[in-house]
């Protein structure tokens, strides 16, 4: 079906998404919007779990996930979108189950891989808007290479031990002020050296700081479909949790 082809939302959408609707920023045109959108997500863990949910939510139309692990009793922790009875199963089939109990009426879209710079290109092309959850910096910086390439913008969050971070990435666009938007490189010109950064599992997270975090990324994945507010383009949001303290830093290419 075209985009242009999606049918007009349903008495019962109507009152599921009575919240947004009322809001005038989103109303029914916002909401068709969200309907007609198709979001990947990199990740079905910690920030992937908020993000996913927030957005079946929200009703945004097809979803797809990007995942290649299954659950284990550690992630249960943080990784809400899972729960003890789907330690086993795949992270892609446990959160298409939750999903699909969430908002019956969202398509979901599973790609059981691991995202390479060979491969993401090819799936990323597939969608409109691509949220990044993953947890390492070879599948960020291919993400943001292929949607920078692909034309398809990227909010992408990360989180430490008690902080975290988001921003939304559009190189392929100029600013208000005709300057090219930055990309994920001017941001971090490159990796840090191998073990310099520890994982997860060597340093700990506070679990709640993922839900923080993720739900940044689906705020700024909505205001870009509905098109309301100001993207965080060209700014770093960063947030301490131990603090309760968000700063915003601009960057530029």
């Amino acid at each position: 079906m075209n985009k242009l082809d999606t049918p007009p939302l349903s008495s019962e959408e109507l009152e599921r998404y009575a919240r947004h609707i009322v809001l005038p920023e989103v109303g029914g045109p916002g909401q068709q919007k969200l309907k007609r959108a198709r979001v990947l997500v990199i990740g079905a863990g910690g920030l992937g779990a908020p993000i996913l949910e927030y957005l079946a939510a929200a009703g945004v139309g097809t979803l797809g996930i990007v995942d290649d692990d299954v659950v284990s009793l550690s992630n249960l922790q943080r990784q809400v979108i899972h729960d003890t009875g789907h330690v086993g199963r795949t992270k892609i089939d446990s959160a298409a189950d939750r999903l699909r109990r969430i908002n019956p009426t969202v398509s979901v879209e599973p790609h059981m891989l691991r995202l390479t710079a060979e491969n993401a290109r090819s799936i990323v092309e597939g969608y409109d808007i691509v949220a990044d959850g993953s947890d390492n910096f070879a599948t960020r910086y291919a993400v943001a290479d292929s949607c920078a390439e692909a034309a398809r913008p990227l909010v992408t969050g990360a989180v430490g031990r008690f902080d975290g971070s988001v921003t939304v990435l559009k190189p392929f666009e100029t600013g208000a002020d005709g300057s090219p938007n930055p990309s994920y490189r001017d941001l971090f010109p490159e990796p840090p050296p191998a073990g310099l950064v520890p994982s997860c599992a060597e340093a700990g997270v506070l679990g709640a700081l993922t839900g923080v975090i993720g739900t940044l990324q689906a705020m700024e994945v909505i205001k870009l479909i509905t098109g309301i507010g100001e993207p965080l383009v060209g700014r770093l949001l960063m947030y301490d949790g131990l603090g309760a303290n968000f700063e915003t830093v601009r960057y530029r290419k």
